[in-house]
């Protein structure tokens, strides 16, 4: 399955993804500028925080009540469709899922 990643500055990033990957794990294998990952997905940074299209955020899914805190600190504004990349465990469901990748404060 295919996911994109549009970034701050404007570019589309496409990725082939696997079921059972995490968002996070594509957009890094990628090289997805502004995915940084830093505790490589164990929700303790932040630094995975992306943003998903209303359609697609009700897809995924709202964040659990960890990671809605997580958000909270995060370096970049958090929105009503944010979410941690390391937390979405991609589905079949999930093909063509498009990924706003915020810019960084």
């Amino acid at each position: 399955m295919k996911i994109a990643f549009l970034t701050a500055d404007g570019n589309r990033i496409e990725a082939q993804a696997q079921p059972g990957a995490s968002v996070m794990e594509i957009a890094t294998g990628a090289g997805v500028p502004g995915i940084i990952g830093e505790c490589s997905g164990s929700m303790a940074c932040g630094t995975c925080h992306c943003k998903l299209t209303d359609d697609r955020y009700a897809l995924v899914g709202p964040p659990g009540d960890d990671e809605a805190a997580m958000l909270e600190f995060s370096d970049t504004e958090p929105t009503a469709t944010s979410r941690l990349s390391c937390q979405i465990a991609l589905t079949p469901a999930h093909d063509g899922l498009i990924v706003h990748v915020p810019p960084w404060a």
